[in-house]
């Protein structure tokens, strides 16, 4: 049985950012933590996450600059910028909001209504 879950569209952008903001990654560090934050559950497509960091530094969220990578390769790494924080911290908020809704919905019994 595969015990990994599929990323919700629009989750993509979160799961970066807070991954980011645990220490500055290169791209592939950035699937890599977020596979071992995750415990292996989420699995993220390097055709999907590249896009995601372009986008990302493009609306501010984060600042990429080039450094040498842990094998002694040139990398871009990113690190959250001051609206990237802010950010993270909104859709934190956002996503905790909608969890708890769901929750309540799916604790829901038929006598209770």
């Amino acid at each position: 049985m595969d015990n990994r879950a599929q990323i919700l569209p629009g989750t993509l952008d979160l799961l970066i950012l807070k991954a980011v903001s645990l220490r500055p990654q290169h791209g592939y560090g950035v699937l890599l933590r977020i596979g071992q934050i995750s415990k292996g559950a989420l699995v993220i497509e390097q055709g999907a996450l590249y896009p995601a960091l372009f986008r990302l530094v493009r609306k501010g969220l984060l600042k990429a600059t080039w450094g040498i990578s842990e094998n002694n390769q040139r990398a871009k790494y990113y690190e959250l910028t001051a609206a990237g924080r802010n950010r993270l911290r909104e859709e934190i908020d956002s996503w905790n909001r909608l969890v708890a809704a769901i929750g309540t919905v799916l604790k829901t019994r038929a006598e209770e209504l």
